[in-house]
C-alpha cells in the first residue's frame, strides 16, 4: 500500500504541487512564528540580564510617598563599601537626557537616558567598554554609546548638545562606548556624565538612585546580601544580581511573547484557509481517479486498504511540505532577526520542529478525510463504466438548513454582543462572527447559482460566448466553487474588518485632536521621555510677544466627595483659548473665582451638579471646592482632563504637581518662525518637543497605521493561499474538461477565447469570495466598533470605501493571476487527442 501511495503521489505530483505549496506556506508561518518568538525571547533575556553577572547585590531606595522615586545618600555608598566581602560599592544615577544631532533633531528612539561614569582606581568603569576615547572626567565632557554616536556622526572632540529637565548645554565628546542591556535598551540613546554633573542634572548632588555591589573572589552572594541588608537605612531594599536578572528577564520576554501569539493567530488563519484548498484538491483528484480506485476494489482491495492508500498519499504530501516549510520558516525568522537584531542567535527548539511537522502532516490528512470517505462509496462495478468523473453530489437540504441556522444564530449573537455592555461583549461578538462565517461558508454553494445568474446578462453582453460558458462552468460544481471562494472570503473578512476599525479609530482621533486642541503648539518631553516639566518651564514662553500660555499640571491622590480624583491645574485666564471646552452647564469663567470644572462623564457617575460644594482632601489637607462648570468630554481623550482647576487651587494642596504639557498660542498662528522662537525660548533643548496640530494628529494615528500594515502583511499569506486555491481548482477543472475544451476548439473557439473563458471563471469565483468577505468584514467591524461607543465618546462607524475597493481589486487581481497557468494549459489542449479520448 505504501508503494502504491508513493507511486500515486509521484504520478500526480503536478496536481498536488499547489496543495503542497499551501501546506508549506502554513507551516512556514507556524515555524517562522515559533522560531522568531523563541529567538526574540532568548535575545531579550540575554540583553536584559547582560551585566548582572558582575553585580553581587543591588541596592535601591523604596518608592517615596506620591509615587516619586526615593534616593540614596552618598554616605550609604561609603558604609556598604566597608562591609567584609565587598570589593566595590558604586552609586548609580539615571535620568532623562536627549542628544541632538548636528541639525538639532533628536537622536535615538523611545528611550533617552543619562547616567554617571564612576571610574575605579584604574580609571575604568566596569559597566562601560570604550571603543574610542575615554570616560568623561570634566564637567563639560560627555561620552555617547556607539550607536548614537554613529547616528549623529560624532567623534571624540566634537561638540554635542544634550538636553535634560535642567535645560540644555553643549559638551565635548570624550569617548564612545559599548555597554550591556541593563544600561541601554535597544534603540535608545545613553549619555554619560561625570559623577558630579550627573547628580546635578539627573538627581540632586550627593544622592544616587541605586548602588551596585561587587563581591570579592570567594564571597557568597547570599551571605553578602544579608550583611548588606543589616547595614541599610530604613526605606531601602537589596536583592542579589541573580534575582534581579530573573525579574528583568520576565519583564523583557512579555512583549515578545505577545508578538509570537499574534503571529500564531495569523498562522492559524492561514492554515484554516489552506484546509479548503487541500480538501478541494483531494476531492477533484479522487473524482478523476474513479476508475483507478474502482479497479483497485475490483482486483480485491478492501475499502480499508483504499482508505489507507489515500491517507498515506495525504500524509506523504504533508510530510514533504512540512520539512520544506520548516526550513523556509526558519529562514524567514533568521531574516527577521537579522533585520531587528543582527547579533542575536537563531533558536530552533525540538518543540518547534515537532509542532511544525505534526501540523503540516496532520492537516492534509484531516482535510482529505471527507473526500476519502466519499471515495469509499465507489462500487467496483464503476470500473466498467466511462472514465468521466461522477457527477458532483447535490447540495443537501440538511447541509443548507444547518448552514442557514448557523448564519442566523451567528448574526443574532454578533448583534447581541454589539448592543450589550460588559467585558464579555467582544468575546460574544467573536463567537457570533465565527458561527456566521462558518454558516456562510456552508451556504456559498447555494448562493453561487443566484450570484452567477445575476451576472450572466452582463457577462453575455461583454462576451456573448465566453461569458455564457464561464457562467455555466462556475456553477457546474457549486461545492467546488464554494470551497474555492470561501478561502478568499475568510481573508477578506479579516482584512475588511480591520480596515473598518482602523478607519473609524483614525477618524475619531483626528476629530478629537481637531476639536479639542485649539492652541498652536503643545510642548512635551521629546520621544516620550521621562523629563519632568515644571511651571517654570513656561516662564520664558510667557515673555514672547503675543503668546498665550498655560501648563497642564496634573495632581493626584485627591479625595473629592469621597471619590479618588485627579485635578489638572491650568491658567484660568488663558485655558479657554487653548483647549475647546463644550460647556453644558455653568461657565468656564468661574475658574478665576477658584471653582472647578468637571467632565460630564465624571459628574454623571458621581451625581454632581453645577453650584454644588464638595469636600476636598489630599495628604492630610482638607477643604472644599465648588463646581462652576460641567463640560462634555471623552473619557479616552488625552487632551481634556476629567477635572479642570485653577493653578492656585492645585498649589494649595500640591507644591510639586506633574506638568503633563505646555499649551502655547502665538500671534499669526503656527508658522516656522513662531516655532523657531519657541524653540529658542526653551533654550534650544532637544529634550523638549514642540508639536503643532498636524504633529499631534500624525502621532495619534501613526500607531494605528503601523499595526494595520503589519496585520495586512500577515493576511497576505492567507490571500496567497486563497489564490492558489483558485489556480488549483481551475487547473483540475481544465483536466476534467479536456474533451469539452477540445470540442469547443473544434467548433471554432480559438486559443485566446479558451483562455478568456478560464479567466472569466476565475474572476467570477474571486468576485464571489471578495463580495462575501467584504460584507462580513464590514459587519464585523461595525459590531466591534459599536462596543467602543459607550466608552469612547464620539466614535462613529466609518466605512473606508476606497480601502475596501482596493481590497476587492487586489483579490480580483490575485484571482486573475491565478488563472494564468490554467488558462495557458486550456489554450494548449490538443484538439484530436482531446476529442478522441474516452
Amino acid at each position: 500500500m505504501f508503494r502504491t501511495a508513493l507511486r500515486n503521489v509521484l504520478a500526480h505530483k503536478a496536481r498536488l504541487l499547489m496543495t503542497a505549496f499551501a501546506v508549506m506556506l502554513g507551516v512556514t508561518f507556524v515555524a517562522g512564528s515559533l522560531v522568531y518568538g523563541d529567538s526574540q525571547n532568548q535575545a531579550a533575556t540575554a540583553r536584559a540580564t547582560d551585566g548582572y553577572q558582575r553585580i553581587a547585590v543591588n541596592v535601591a531606595a523604596d518608592t517615596a510617598p506620591g509615587g516619586r522615586p526615593a534616593t540614596l545618600e552618598a554616605r550609604t555608598v561609603a558604609t556598604l563599601a566597608g562591609i567584609d566581602g565587598v570589593a566595590a560599592a558604586t552609586g548609580r544615577v539615571e535620568g532623562f537626557a536627549a542628544v541632538a544631532g548636528r541639525d538639532g533633531t533628536l537622536l535615538g528612539q523611545e528611550t533617552h537616558l543619562g547616567a554617571n561614569f564612576v571610574p575605579a582606581s584604574d580609571g575604568t568603569d566596569p559597566a562601560y567598554r570604550f571603543t574610542e576615547g575615554s570616560g568623561p572626567t570634566g564637567e563639560g565632557t560627555i561620552a555617547l554609546d556607539e550607536t548614537t554616536a554613529a547616528l549623529g556622526g560624532y567623534h571624540v572632540g566634537d561638540t554635542v548638545r544634550v538636553g535634560s529637565d535642567r535645560g540644555a548645554s553643549s559638551y565635548t565628546l570624550s569617548g564612545v562606548f559599548r555597554t550591556d542591556g541593563t544600561k541601554l535598551p535597544a534603540g535608545g540613546s545613553l549619555t554619560l556624565f561625570n559623577d558630579a554633573t550627573a547628580q546635578r542634572l539627573l538627581l540632586t548632588p550627593g544622592h544616587y538612585h541605586s548602588i551596585e555591589i561587587t563581591a570579592r573572589p570567594g564571597a557568597d552572594a547570599t551571605a553578602l546580601l544579608e550583611a548588606v541588608k543589616s547595614a541599610l537605612p530604613p526605606g531601602t531594599s537589596a536583592v542579589t544580581g541573580a534575582r534581579l536578572a530573573q525579574i528583568k528577564a520576565n519583564v523583557a520576554t512579555s512583549g515578545s511573547s505577545t508578538m509570537s501569539q499574534i503571529l500564531l493567530g495569523f498562522a492559524a488563519v492561514a492554515l484554516f484557509v489552506a484546509t479548503f484548498l487541500i480538501s478541494n484538491t483531494f476531492t477533484m483528484l479522487i473524482a478523476r481517479r474513479t476508475r483507478e480506485l474502482a479497479l483497485l476494489r475490483a482486483v480485491g482491495a478492501t475499502r480499508k486498504q483504499v482508505r489507507r492508500i489515500l491517507l498515506t498519499e495525504s500524509l506523504l504530501v504533508g510530510l514533504a511540505s512540512s520539512v520544506v516549510g520548516l526550513a523556509v520558516g526558519t529562514g524567514v525568522a533568521a531574516l527577521l532577526r537579522k533585520l531587528s537584531a543582527p547579533a542575536a542567535p537563531l533558536v530552533l527548539t525540538p518543540t518547534t520542529v515537532i509542532v511544525s511537522i505534526l501540523v503540516g502532516t496532520l492537516l492534509p490528512a484531516l482535510s482529505a478525510w471527507l473526500p476519502i470517505r466519499r471515495a469509499m462509496a465507489i462500487a467496483p462495478v464503476a470500473a466498467l463504466g466511462a472514465a468521466e468523473p461522477v457527477p458532483p453530489a447535490r447540495t443537501g437540504s440538511l447541509r443548507t438548513g444547518l448552514s442557514a441556522a448557523l448564519v442566523l444564530t451567528g448574526v443574532s449573537t454578533t448583534v447581541y454582543g454589539a448592543l450589550s455592555e460588559g467585558e464579555d461583549a467582544r468575546t460574544v461578538i467573536g463567537l457570533g462572527a465565527l458561527l456566521a462565517l462558518t454558516g456562510t461558508i456552508g451556504l456559498i454553494p447555494l448562493l453561487s447559482r443566484p450570484y452567477v445568474a445575476s451576472l450572466r446578462p452582463l457577462l453575455t453582453r461583454l462576451a456573448p460566448v465566453h461569458g455564457h460558458l464561464a457562467a455555466g462552468n462556475t456553477v457546474r460544481d457549486p461545492r467546488r466553487t464554494g470551497a474555492t471562494a470561501a478561502a478568499l472570503a475568510i481573508a477578506l473578512t479579516l482584512a475588511s474588518g480591520l480596515s473598518v476599525l482602523g478607519a473609524s479609530a483614525a477618524q475619531y482621533l483626528d476629530r478629537a485632536t481637531t476639536h479639542d486642541f485649539v492652541a498652536d503648539y503643545q510642548i512635551k518631553p521629546a520621544g516620550g521621555g521621562s523629563l519632568r516639566l515644571t511651571p517654570a518651564t513656561a516662564t520664558p514662553l510667557e515673555k514672547l510677544p503675543g503668546a498665550v500660555v498655560s501648563p497642564l499640571d496634573q495632581s493626584t491622590e485627591y479625595r473629592l466627595a469621597g471619590r479618588e480624583s485627579v485635578l489638572t491645574g491650568v491658567d484660568p485666564a488663558t485655558i479657554g483659548r487653548l483647549l475647546r471646552y463644550d460647556v453644558v452647564a455653568g461657565s468656564l469663567d468661574r475658574l478665576t473665582a477658584g471653582q472647578i470644572a468637571v467632565a460630564d462623564y465624571k459628574a454623571d457617575a458621581a451625581g454632581w451638579r453645577v453650584g454644588q460644594t464638595l469636600p476636598l482632601e489630599r495628604g492630610g489637607k482638607n477643604g472644599s471646592v465648588t463646581i462652576g462648570a460641567i463640560y462634555h468630554a471623552d473619557p479616552q481623550s488625552n487632551l481634556l482632563p476629567s477635572i479642570t482647576a485653577p493653578h492656585s487651587l492645585v498649589a494649595r494642596y500640591d507644591a510639586t504637581p506633574y506638568t503633563a504639557a505646555l499649551l502655547v498660542s502665538t500671534d499669526g498662528g503656527p508658522t516656522p518662525a513662531a516655532r523657531a522662537r519657541i524653540v529658542q525660548a526653551l533654550g534650544d533643548n532637544p529634550a523638549l518637543a514642540v508639536h503643532d496640530q498636524a504633529d499631534i494628529r500624525s502621532q495619534d494615528s501613526r500607531g494605528i497605521g503601523d499595526q494595520l500594515n503589519v496585520f495586512y502583511a500577515l493576511l497576505s499569506m492567507a490571500l496567497v493561499i486563497a489564490a492558489l486555491g483558485i489556480a488549483n481548482t481551475l487547473a483540475m477543472s481544465v483536466l476534467e474538461r479536456r474533451k469539452e475544451i477540445g470540442t469547443l476548439r473544434a467548433l471554432g473557439l480559438d486559443r485566446a477565447g479558451v483562455a478568456r473563458m478560464i479567466r472569466l471563471e476565475a474572476l467570477l469565483v474571486g468576485a464571489l469570495g471578495a463580495l462575501l468577505g467584504t460584507t462580513m468584514g464590514v459587519f464585523l467591524g461595525w459590531a466591534l466598533g459599536h462596543t467602543l461607543q459607550e466608552s469612547v465618546v464620539g466614535y462613529e462607524l466609518v466605512v473606508p470605501w476606497g480601502r475596501l475597493a482596493l481590497g476587492v481589486l487586489i483579490a480580483m487581481t490575485g484571482a486573475l493571476l491565478a488563472s494564468v497557468w490554467p488558462a495557458r494549459n486550456a489554450a494548449r489542449v490538443d484538439i484530436p487527442t482531446a476529442t478522441t479520448s474516452p
